[in-house]
Protein backbone atom coordinates (compact mmCIF):
# COMPACT_ATOMS: atom_id res chain seq x y z
CA UNK A 1 0.00 0.00 0.00
CA UNK A 2 3.00 2.34 0.78
CA UNK A 3 4.64 1.83 -2.76
CA UNK A 4 1.24 2.65 -4.15
CA UNK A 5 1.20 5.62 -2.59
CA UNK A 6 4.63 6.81 -3.70
CA UNK A 7 3.99 5.84 -7.00
CA UNK A 8 0.53 8.23 -6.80
CA UNK A 9 2.56 10.60 -5.39
CA UNK A 10 5.42 10.57 -7.92
CA UNK A 11 2.97 10.35 -10.70
CA UNK A 12 1.36 13.11 -9.62
CA UNK A 13 4.54 15.41 -9.16
CA UNK A 14 5.99 14.26 -12.29
CA UNK A 15 2.42 14.89 -14.34
CA UNK A 16 2.15 18.44 -12.61
CA UNK A 17 5.81 19.66 -13.51
CA UNK A 18 5.64 18.38 -17.24
CA UNK A 19 4.26 20.88 -20.01
CA UNK A 20 1.71 20.08 -22.27
CA UNK A 21 3.31 18.23 -24.32
CA UNK A 22 4.20 16.14 -21.58
CA UNK A 23 1.07 15.89 -20.26
CA UNK A 24 -0.13 14.79 -23.48
CA UNK A 25 1.77 12.04 -23.81
CA UNK A 26 0.99 11.02 -20.38
CA UNK A 27 -2.77 11.11 -21.03
CA UNK A 28 -2.26 9.16 -24.31
CA UNK A 29 -0.05 6.48 -22.46
CA UNK A 30 -2.43 5.98 -19.69
CA UNK A 31 -5.45 5.57 -21.97
CA UNK A 32 -3.55 3.27 -23.72
CA UNK A 33 -2.87 0.88 -20.59
CA UNK A 34 -6.69 1.19 -20.21
CA UNK A 35 -7.65 0.03 -23.39
CA UNK A 36 -5.27 -3.01 -23.21
CA UNK A 37 -7.45 -3.88 -20.17
CA UNK A 38 -10.69 -3.02 -21.27
CA UNK A 39 -10.26 -4.04 -24.99
CA UNK A 40 -10.15 -7.93 -26.13
CA UNK A 41 -6.70 -8.74 -27.32
CA UNK A 42 -6.05 -9.39 -30.82
CA UNK A 43 -6.50 -13.38 -30.29
CA UNK A 44 -9.24 -13.60 -27.72
CA UNK A 45 -11.75 -15.75 -28.07
CA UNK A 46 -14.59 -13.32 -28.30
CA UNK A 47 -12.59 -11.38 -31.14
CA UNK A 48 -11.92 -14.20 -33.05
CA UNK A 49 -15.49 -14.79 -33.27
CA UNK A 50 -16.47 -11.69 -33.75
CA UNK A 51 -13.96 -11.31 -36.91
CA UNK A 52 -14.96 -14.98 -38.37
CA UNK A 53 -18.99 -13.89 -38.07
CA UNK A 54 -17.62 -10.87 -39.98
CA UNK A 55 -15.97 -12.86 -41.92
CA UNK A 56 -19.20 -14.64 -43.69
CA UNK A 57 -18.86 -17.59 -40.96
CA UNK A 58 -15.95 -19.57 -43.06
CA UNK A 59 -12.51 -18.78 -44.04
CA UNK A 60 -9.25 -20.35 -44.59
CA UNK A 61 -7.30 -20.49 -41.47
CA UNK A 62 -4.78 -18.30 -42.93
CA UNK A 63 -7.20 -15.61 -43.90
CA UNK A 64 -8.51 -15.53 -40.43
CA UNK A 65 -4.89 -15.50 -39.17
CA UNK A 66 -3.82 -12.44 -41.17
CA UNK A 67 -7.22 -10.48 -40.78
CA UNK A 68 -6.25 -10.87 -37.22
CA UNK A 69 -2.37 -9.76 -37.39
CA UNK A 70 -1.50 -12.61 -34.78
CA UNK A 71 1.09 -15.46 -35.29
CA UNK A 72 -0.11 -18.38 -36.63
CA UNK A 73 0.63 -20.81 -33.76
CA UNK A 74 -1.57 -17.96 -31.33
CA UNK A 75 -4.40 -18.47 -33.96
CA UNK A 76 -3.73 -22.30 -33.80
CA UNK A 77 -4.04 -22.45 -29.83
CA UNK A 78 -7.27 -20.39 -29.85
CA UNK A 79 -8.93 -22.06 -32.51
CA UNK A 80 -8.25 -25.05 -31.01
CA UNK A 81 -10.24 -24.09 -27.55
CA UNK A 82 -13.04 -23.04 -29.61
CA UNK A 83 -13.34 -25.92 -31.43
CA UNK A 84 -12.99 -28.22 -28.20
CA UNK A 85 -15.42 -25.79 -26.90
CA UNK A 86 -18.03 -26.40 -29.84
CA UNK A 87 -17.95 -22.93 -31.29
CA UNK A 88 -16.47 -23.46 -34.63
CA UNK A 89 -15.11 -26.64 -36.71
CA UNK A 90 -12.00 -27.02 -38.64
CA UNK A 91 -12.20 -29.17 -42.01
CA UNK A 92 -9.66 -29.62 -44.89
CA UNK A 93 -9.87 -27.64 -47.76
CA UNK A 94 -11.43 -29.13 -50.94
CA UNK A 95 -9.79 -26.45 -53.17
CA UNK A 96 -6.22 -27.42 -51.46
CA UNK A 97 -6.12 -29.55 -48.59
CA UNK A 98 -3.09 -27.93 -47.43
CA UNK A 99 -5.37 -25.27 -46.16
CA UNK A 100 -7.99 -25.62 -43.30
CA UNK A 101 -11.33 -24.00 -43.10
CA UNK A 102 -12.92 -22.53 -39.99
CA UNK A 103 -16.53 -22.45 -39.81
CA UNK A 104 -18.90 -21.15 -37.01
CA UNK A 105 -21.02 -23.80 -35.93
CA UNK A 106 -24.18 -22.22 -34.60
CA UNK A 107 -23.62 -22.24 -31.39
CA UNK A 108 -20.23 -20.04 -32.54
CA UNK A 109 -22.92 -17.51 -34.25
CA UNK A 110 -24.83 -17.11 -31.26
CA UNK A 111 -21.78 -16.60 -29.20
CA UNK A 112 -19.86 -14.20 -32.01
CA UNK A 113 -23.59 -12.03 -32.01
CA UNK A 114 -23.79 -11.94 -28.14
CA UNK A 115 -19.46 -10.91 -27.70
CA UNK A 116 -20.32 -8.27 -30.72
CA UNK A 117 -23.36 -6.61 -28.03
CA UNK A 118 -21.17 -6.44 -24.90
CA UNK A 119 -18.28 -5.07 -27.25
CA UNK A 120 -20.47 -2.29 -28.25
CA UNK A 121 -22.03 -1.66 -24.81
CA UNK A 122 -18.56 -1.61 -23.63
CA UNK A 123 -17.76 1.22 -26.61
CA UNK A 124 -20.65 3.07 -25.26
CA UNK A 125 -19.73 2.68 -22.04
CA UNK A 126 -16.37 4.11 -22.57
CA UNK A 127 -17.27 7.46 -23.69
CA UNK A 128 -20.29 8.58 -21.57
CA UNK A 129 -18.50 11.22 -19.80
CA UNK A 130 -18.19 12.63 -23.51
CA UNK A 131 -21.55 14.88 -25.29
CA UNK A 132 -21.55 13.74 -28.95
CA UNK A 133 -20.08 16.74 -30.29
CA UNK A 134 -17.22 16.16 -27.97
CA UNK A 135 -16.65 12.63 -29.17
CA UNK A 136 -16.63 14.33 -32.79
CA UNK A 137 -14.05 16.80 -31.71
CA UNK A 138 -12.02 14.37 -30.20
CA UNK A 139 -11.95 11.71 -32.93
CA UNK A 140 -11.06 14.50 -35.33
CA UNK A 141 -7.66 15.18 -33.20
CA UNK A 142 -7.47 12.03 -33.01
CA UNK A 143 -7.43 10.80 -36.71
CA UNK A 144 -5.52 14.12 -37.58
CA UNK A 145 -2.94 12.90 -34.55
CA UNK A 146 -2.72 9.25 -36.53
CA UNK A 147 -2.42 10.54 -39.47
CA UNK A 148 0.57 12.72 -39.19
CA UNK A 149 2.06 10.45 -37.42
CA UNK A 150 1.94 7.61 -39.57
CA UNK A 151 3.59 9.85 -42.52
CA UNK A 152 6.21 11.31 -40.10
CA UNK A 153 7.17 8.38 -38.17
CA UNK A 154 6.46 5.56 -41.10
CA UNK A 155 9.19 3.51 -39.05
CA UNK A 156 7.60 3.23 -35.81
CA UNK A 157 5.79 0.15 -37.25
CA UNK A 158 2.34 1.36 -35.60
CA UNK A 159 0.25 1.39 -38.97
CA UNK A 160 -3.44 1.21 -37.47
CA UNK A 161 -4.84 -0.84 -40.16
CA UNK A 162 -8.15 -1.22 -38.12
CA UNK A 163 -9.22 2.17 -38.17
CA UNK A 164 -13.30 2.11 -39.61
CA UNK A 165 -12.97 -1.01 -41.53
CA UNK A 166 -16.40 -1.89 -43.03
CA UNK A 167 -17.31 -5.16 -44.18
CA UNK A 168 -14.67 -5.11 -47.11
CA UNK A 169 -12.19 -4.38 -44.97
CA UNK A 170 -11.14 -0.63 -46.60
CA UNK A 171 -11.20 2.30 -44.67
CA UNK A 172 -14.30 4.27 -44.27
CA UNK A 173 -13.12 7.17 -42.55
CA UNK A 174 -15.42 9.08 -40.23
CA UNK A 175 -18.58 11.52 -42.00
CA UNK A 176 -17.20 14.37 -40.12
CA UNK A 177 -13.00 13.81 -40.27
CA UNK A 178 -12.20 16.98 -42.49
CA UNK A 179 -8.86 15.04 -42.06
CA UNK A 180 -9.63 11.85 -43.57
CA UNK A 181 -7.17 9.57 -44.62
CA UNK A 182 -7.60 8.05 -48.42
CA UNK A 183 -8.38 4.40 -49.11
CA UNK A 184 -5.76 1.92 -49.34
Amino acid sequence: MKNENNKAVWREAHYQSADTNGKLIINLRDVGHMLRGLYEGRGSQQRVLIVLNEMGGSVTQRMLTERLQIQSGSASEVIGKLESAGYIVRTASEADRRNVEVALTEKGREAAEEAKRQRERRHEEMFLCLSETEKEELLVLLEKLSSDWEKRFPSSGAHFEHKHHGRDGHHEPHKHDKFRRKPE
